[in-house]
């Protein structure tokens, strides 16, 4: 069964094409005030159309990974990729990196080293730091989640120019710019 989306992750639906309810009389219902002139709409408010965008691959992400059989989730295939570009990194590095809650990092580190999945040493200087690396049928899965996410950042990107590509990388560069500057 698909599960049903909610509307605020629904860009493409407008606030007109939503019906209106009718009066108990039977007429229409007026239609809503429209948004004051400060406020961003749908359809100009660029961190929405982010999250719409991100919300529609993740959730073809999770697809591709449920049709192949995965057992990971996401954030887990992430993980993974973290141990798999920095081995022998901390916990507290993944955290640090991610900006993510230490107590949920360290359940996802623990369920996935039970699963045999990331292998643990000891710190050769400091014997309180576990430094942790994938095991070899993690790198495969990891492999195998990087040729997906590949290929469906091909798909995303299939009706686009090179020329194209490149500028919506730079203007997603300066968004993130942007947001990360203080202030």
């Amino acid at each position: 069964m698909r599960k049903k989306i909610d509307l605020v992750n629904q860009s493409a639906l407008s606030d007109a094409a939503q019906p209106r309810a009718a009066r108990a009389d039977g007429a229409a219902a007026p239609a809503p005030a429209p948004a004051p002139a400060t406020e961003p709409t749908r359809d100009d408010d660029v961190l929405e159309a982010i999250h719409g965008l991100m919300h529609l691959a993740r959730s073809q992400q999770h697809k591709a990974l449920r049709d192949a059989g995965q057992a990971l989730s996401p954030l887990e295939g992430r993980v993974l990729a973290y141990f798999a570009h920095h081995p022998g990194a901390a916990l507290s590095d993944l955290v640090a990196h991610s900006g993510r809650d230490k107590g949920q990092l360290a359940r996802m580190v623990s369920g996935l080293r039970e699963q045999g999945l990331l292998r643990a040493t000891p710190d050769a200087q400091d014997r309180r730091i576990t430094r942790l690396h994938l095991s070899p049928e993690a790198q495969a899965q990891h492999h195998a989640l990087v040729a997906q996410r590949r290929a469906l950042s091909e798909r995303a990107a299939a009706g686009l120019s090179a020329t194209e590509r490149r500028q919506l990388l730079a203007l997603l560069a300066k968004v993130r710019e942007a947001l990360s500057a203080e202030g």
